[in-house]
């Protein structure tokens, strides 16, 4: 299965370190962020959990919920969250996937269908492309989607910003330009007509090229 920028985001059942799921019905009405690790002890992935968790305080504020994947076992992830809280500093509160048979990443497209069904010897190489990062809006879509090697730490400030953006887009019609923050002006999209603009942004906006309007952020 190939998954797209609105791709509805594949359903599973799975277990976690805060028990089983039903993944969309573990979403609920909100938002979340799944991503994945090609194993546990892994150097680049033990700073990379540890920084979510720091960070998850900030999602939960965005009605965003966060879950981890690991190709390993529950065993194996109790372990590595105490690992994970030493050297960080901070206690993974968020559930980590347990995906021994690899159902998870083969459904989510980061491993072929034809790899072996079993995590048993398998190296952090052998799984190298379980390094995803999936943005599921409300309605199970997902709505963006990273990819980075293993050798690269994820910047999940920019995931933080992301997700503002996609928030911000679905509630009004505005996309955000280059490096966007949250409360930086935004442009209106080429869709939008001058009349219909005028209706949604009555204090008017900056045209740069008919193309090209940027106008305060929307509330």
């Amino acid at each position: 299965m190939t998954l797209r920028i609105n791709s509805v985001a594949p359903d599973f059942e799975a277990k976690t370190t805060e028990g089983e799921i039903s993944f969309h019905q573990w979403i609920g009405e909100g938002w979340a962020i799944l991503f994945s690790h090609p194993k546990d002890f892994t150097p680049v992935c033990t700073t990379e959990l540890g920084y979510m968790a720091g960070l998850k305080s900030e999602f939960d504020r965005r009605n965003c919920k966060i879950i981890g994947l690991s190709v390993d076992g529950m065993d194996s992830h109790d372990e590595w969250v105490k690992d994970i809280e030493e050297t960080q500093g901070h206690k993974v509160t968020y559930p980590i996937i347990g995906d021994v048979d690899l159902k998870i990443a083969k459904l989510y497209d980061m491993l072929p269908e034809s790899e072996a069904s079993s995590a048993e010897g398998r190296t952090p190489a052998d799984n190298a492309t379980v390094r995803s990062v999936f943005v599921i809006g409300p309605d199970k879509s997902i709505k963006a989607m990273i990819v980075y090697p293993m050798s690269t730490g994820r910047n999940f400030d920019e995931v933080l910003r992301l997700l503002d953006s996609c928030q911000l887009t679905a509630r009004h019609n505005v996309a955000t330009p280059v490096n966007w923050k949250s409360g930086e002006d935004v442009i209106i999209p080429p869709t939008v007509s001058d009349e219909a603009a005028r209706e949604k942004f009555p204090e008017g906006w900056r045209t740069l090229k008919p193309y090209l309007r940027i106008v305060r952020q929307p509330e």
